[in-house]
């Protein structure tokens, strides 16, 4: 709060609203540190914290934060699905990702998908801060130490829809070649995504018949190369 003068003289308290923040990452540890971090920060404030993807995109949904400071590796549902699906329903929300990951591809998919920022999880307090400010002015921003290779690469080759095989599929399949690709079998996708064992058969039979590809392994491979799993989130 700061106080000003009015024109009759009289001292009045101008409100300065905090910037709300959901925090969505799977390690607990990471979350505390951050929240203790943001919360010692005048002008800032955690309104939430999410563990999996499902739960980023349902707490953005119900609690509305100006900002997601995003974990890329995500289970369940990774960061450049929650990203899209947080842009495409709420458009306003502004999202940083974090990251202990500083190749190119992942960072070029997590702007594709919608985000404003792209920090390394071993950066300084200060630059999430200065990180913060930018994306409430509409600024992009890039860790330093990659973001010469990345913006270069990114601004040759911007394409919307990703990568040409995850074009095929419709984002539900994505979510399930992500889960297959965690080692879930057809009976644990359907209670995740709380459809029948059979939808989630027809998923599985539609992403592989897209791809080309009817082996658990090779799909894995192509959901690590794809960055839609990480083989340590």
């Amino acid at each position: 709060m700061a106080p000003s003068v009015g024109a009759a003289g009289r001292r009045r308290t101008i409100h300065i609203m905090a910037t709300t923040i959901l925090l969505a990452d799977d390690h607990q540890i990471v979350r505390d540190g951050i929240r203790t971090l943001i919360e010692s920060t005048d002008g800032l404030t955690v309104v939430g914290e999410a563990a999996d993807g499902r739960e980023a995109v349902s707490q953005c949904l119900e609690l509305r934060p100006e900002v997601i400071l995003l974990d890329v590796g995500l289970p369940g549902l990774n960061g450049v699905e929650v990203a899209r699906q947080i842009n495409q329903e709420l458009p306003t929300t502004r999202i940083v990702a974090l990251s202990m990951l500083s190749d190119s591809s992942y960072v070029r998919r997590m702007f594709q998908a919608g985000a404003s920022a792209y920090l390394l999880k071993d950066c300084a307090f200060d630059e999430l801060v200065r990180a913060l400010d930018a994306v409430k002015e509409g600024k992009t921003w890039v860790s330093p130490s990659i973001s010469g290779v990345v913006l270069q690469d990114y601004l040759k080759d911007v394409r919307p829809q990703g990568s040409e095989a995850l074009a095929r599929l419709t984002p539900r399949e994505r979510e399930v070649l992500q889960l297959l690709a965690e080692g879930r079998a057809t009976k644990q996708i359907a209670a995740d995504l709380f459809v029948s064992v059979k939808t989630a058969e027809t998923h599985r039979q539609n992403l592989m018949r897209k791809l080309e590809i009817f082996n658990i392994a090779d799909l894995t491979k192509l959901a690590l190369r794809e960055g839609l799993t990480q083989l340590d989130g």
